[in-house]
C-alpha cells in the first residue's frame, strides 16, 4: 500500500491522506484517520479496499502494538466495512486484520475485535473453509490472548459447520477449559453458556456440563465467579428435572464457596438461580442457603442478599417467609453495616403485597419505623421512596396511625435529600389521606418547606403546591395555600419572597383566572422590591401569569410593570423584563 504511486492525481488523494495521517506522530491524527476508514474505502471502491486497504490495515495493526486507542477504533471500524469490501461474498477478507487485533494484549481492543469478527461471521453463513481454520489458529495458537479471543467465537461458528468440524470445535473448547492459564479458563467459562445453547442436548449433557462442573470448582475464584452466570444460562436451557440433576449440585457448591466474591455473585443472581429450580427445591433448600447469605460474615454478601429478599419471597410461600426470612430481616434492620440496612430498606416495602395487610402491620411496620429512624440517611430515603406500595396494602387508616408520625418527623430531617423525598411523595399521600386529614397533619409543612435553606427543596415545595392544587381543587388552594404564599411575598427575608413569587407563578396554571386576580397584585408589588433578584423573579412570574389573564388586565397591570423594569438599574432585571414583554 505504501508503494502505491501517488502521482496518479486526485483518484488516490483520499488514500494518500490516510497513509500520511496513519504515519503522523500525533496519536489524535492517526485516530482521526482510522475513524474515516468508511469514507476512504468508499472513495477507493470495493476491489481496491480488499486488495490494498485491508492488507495495509493488517500491517498497521501488527506495528502499532502500543497504540491501544487507535487499535480500538480500528477494531470497531473494521466491523462496519462489510459493505465497502463488496458485501457478504467478500466479508472474509476483513478477518485478516481482525485476527491480528484478536492477538492484542489489551482486553478492550481484543473484545472489540471479537465483536467485529462476530459481525463478519454473521454475514458468512456457510463459509466453513474460512471460519474453522480461523478458530483453530486462535484457539491453538502460541499466545494466550488469541486463546481468550477464540472462546466467544465458538457459539457463533458452531451452527454453520459440518458434524466433523463441530466435533473438532468441541475438542478445542475442552482444551480451553483445561488451559493452564486462569484467564483462558475464565474466558472459556464465560463462553460456555452461549456455547451450550447451540450444541445438541446429548453433547451438552455428555461434554459441556462435566467441563462446567470442573470450572465451577476451579482453584481460581475469578473462574468460579463466572460460573455463577452459567448456572442461570444453562438452567434455562435444561428442563426442571435436568436442572435439578445437573445444575443444583453446582449451585450448592458455589453458595458454599470459600471466596466471598463468589458467594457475593451467587447472592447477586439468587432469584434467577431460584427460577431454574422447582418451587419445592427453592423452599426446602435454597431458602436455607439465602438465610446463610443474610448472615454471612462479609457485609458485601449480606448486602447483595438483602437486595434479593423481596424478590425471593415472591417465589416462596408466606409461611416460609414468616418462619425463615423475617427473622433475618429483623436482624438486618439493625446490622452493623449501613449498606446492608440501606439495601434492606430499598426492598422491604416490597414484602407488603406478599404478606398481606395483617402480617404487614404485625411484622413489617416495626421494621419500617426502625429504618425510618436509621442514622444513615440512605436507609431513610429508601423507605420513603416506596411508601406507595405499603399504602396499597395497609390502607390510609393504618398508615396514618403507624407510619405518618415518623414521616412528619422526617419532614424536618437534617439531610436535605430526605426532606426532598418526603416532598415528592406528599401529593400521593394527599390523594390517599383526603383533604380533611391532610389539612390537619401535613398542610402546614408544605408552606414551611418554601422557607427551606436548600434551593432544591424550595423548588420541590413549589412544584408540590401546584400538585396539591390539582389534587384538592382551586377552592381548597384558595383557603389553605394562597393566603400563606401571599404572606411570604412580603417576608423580611428576600429568599422567602423570591420563593413565594415563584410559587405564585407555578400556581397560575392550576388555580384559574379568578384566583390569579387575587395573586397578581403581590407580583406587581414584588416588581418594586429593593432586591434585584426579587424584581427579575417578578418579571418571570408576570410572564407566566399573563396567558391566564384577560387582555385588559395584561395591559393595565402586567405590561406597565414590565415596561418599568426595562429601565431598571440591574442588567439582569432589564433582560428578564424585555424577554417577558416580547412574550406578551
Amino acid at each position: 500500500m505504501a508503494d502505491v504511486d501517488m502521482s496518479d492525481g486526485d483518484e488516490l488523494a483520499p488514500i494518500k491522506i490516510l497513509i500520511d495521517e496513519l504515519r503522523n506522530d500525533d496519536p489524535q491524527a492517526r485516530l482521526k484517520s482510522i475513524r474515516r476508514l468508511g469514507t476512504i474505502a468508499t472513495a477507493l471502491g470495493a476491489e481496491r479496499t480488499r486488495d490494498e486497504l485491508v492488507p495495509y490495515l493488517n500491517e498497521m495493526a501488527s506495528e502499532m502494538e502500543d497504540e491501544d486507542e487507535v487499535l480500538l477504533a480500528m477494531a470497531e471500524e473494521l466491523g462496519a466495512l462489510i459493505p465497502n469490501v463488496g458485501g457478504k461474498a467478500y466479508a472474509h477478507v476483513l478477518l485478516l486484520p481482525l485476527e491480528t487485533l484478536c492477538a492484542t494484549e489489551e482486553a478492550l481492543v481484543r473484545d472489540k475485535a471479537v465483536e467485529s469478527v462476530k459481525k463478519v461471521i454473521e454475514s458468512m453463513a456457510g463459509a466453513e473453509e474460512k471460519l474453522v481454520p480461523l478458530l483453530r489458529r486462535l484457539a491453538t495458537g502460541d499466545y494466550n490472548s488469541t486463546h481468550i479471543a477464540s472462546a466467544p467465537l465458538f457459539a457463533a461458528i458452531y451452527p454453520s459447520v459440518s458434524a466433523g468440524s463441530q466435533a473438532e470445535m468441541r475438542t478445542m473448547f475442552a482444551q480451553l477449559c483445561r488451559d493452564d492459564i486462569p484467564m483462558v479458563r475464565k474466558a472459556a467459562c464465560q463462553a460456555l453458556g452461549g456455547f451450550g445453547k447451540v450444541v445438541s442436548v446429548q453433547h451438552l449433557h455428555g461434554e459441556l456440563i462435566p467441563l462446567f462442573a470442573k470450572l465451577a470448582a476451579d482453584e481460581q475464584d475469578s473462574v468460579r465467579i463466572v460460573a455463577v452466570e452459567n448456572c442461570v444460562t444453562l438452567g434455562k436451557i435444561l428442563s426442571a428435572e435436568q436442572s435439578h440433576q445437573l445444575i443444583l449440585p453446582i449451585i450448592r457448591l458455589l453458595h458454599q464457596d470459600k471466596g466471598w466474591r463468589v458467594r457475593y455473585m451467587v447472592a447477586e443472581r439468587y432469584c434467577e438461580l431460584a427460577d431454574t429450580q422447582a418451587k419445592t427445591v427453592v423452599e426446602s433448600e435454597m431458602t436455607t442457603a439465602l438465610v446463610k447469605f443474610l448472615k454471612d460474615s462479609e457485609p458485601e454478601v449480606r448486602t447483595a442478599a438483602a437486595f434479593k429478599v423481596a424478590g425471593f419471597c415472591e417465589r416462596v410461600s408466606v409461611n416460609v417467609t414468616l418462619q425463615q426470612l423475617m427473622p433475618c430481616a429483623r436482624d438486618l434492620a439493625v446490622d452493623s453495616s449501613q449498606h446492608v440496612r440501606a439495601a434492606l430498606a430499598s426492598v422491604i416495602m416490597g414484602l407488603a403485597p406478599v404478606l398481606g395487610k395483617s402480617h404487614t402491620i404485625e411484622q413489617l411496620v416495626p421494621l419500617f419505623l426502625s429504618l425510618l429512624k436509621d442514622e444513615h440517611h440512605e436507609a431513610r430515603l429508601n423507605i420513603i421512596s416506596k411508601l406507595d406500595s405499603v399504602n396499597q396494602v395497609m390502607g390510609v387508616d393504618s398508615l396514618s396511625q403507624s407510619l405518618l408520625p415518623a414521616i412528619i418527623e422526617l419532614a424536618e430531617d437534617r439531610q436535605w435529600r430526605v426532606r426532598l423525598a418526603i416532598i415528592e411523595h406528599i401529593p400521593l399521600l394527599a390523594s390517599q389521606l383526603g383533604a380533611a386529614f391532610f389539612e390537619e397533619r401535613l398542610a402546614k409543612m408544605c408552606i414551611t418547606w418554601l422557607a427551606d435553606s436548600v434551593s432544591q427543596v424550595r423548588a420541590a415545595a413549589i412544584a408540590n403546591l401546584k400538585k396539591l392544587t390539582e389534587v384538592f381543587g382551586v377552592e381548597w388552594a384558595a383557603q389553605n395555600i394562597m393566603p400563606q404564599v401571599l404572606e411570604l411575598c412580603v417576608h423580611s427575608n428576600y429568599l422567602y419572597r423570591m420563593t413565594a413569587i415563584s410559587a405564585v407563578a407555578a400556581l397560575g396554571g392550576a388555580v384559574g383566572r379568578d384566583s390569579i386576580k387575587g395573586l397578581l397584585p403581590a407580583v406587581v408589588q414584588a416588581s418594586k422590591d429593593p432586591v434585584p433578584n426579587c424584581r427579575f423573579n417578578a418579571s418571570r412570574a408576570l410572564q407566566a401569569l399573563a396567558p391566564y389573564m384577560e387582555g385588559s388586565a395584561v395591559d393595565r397591570q402586567i405590561r406597565p410593570a414590565l415596561q418599568t423594569l426595562t429601565g431598571d438599574d440591574d442588567p439582569d432585571v432589564q433582560f428578564f423584563a424585555r424577554t417577558a414583554l416580547k412574550a406578551l
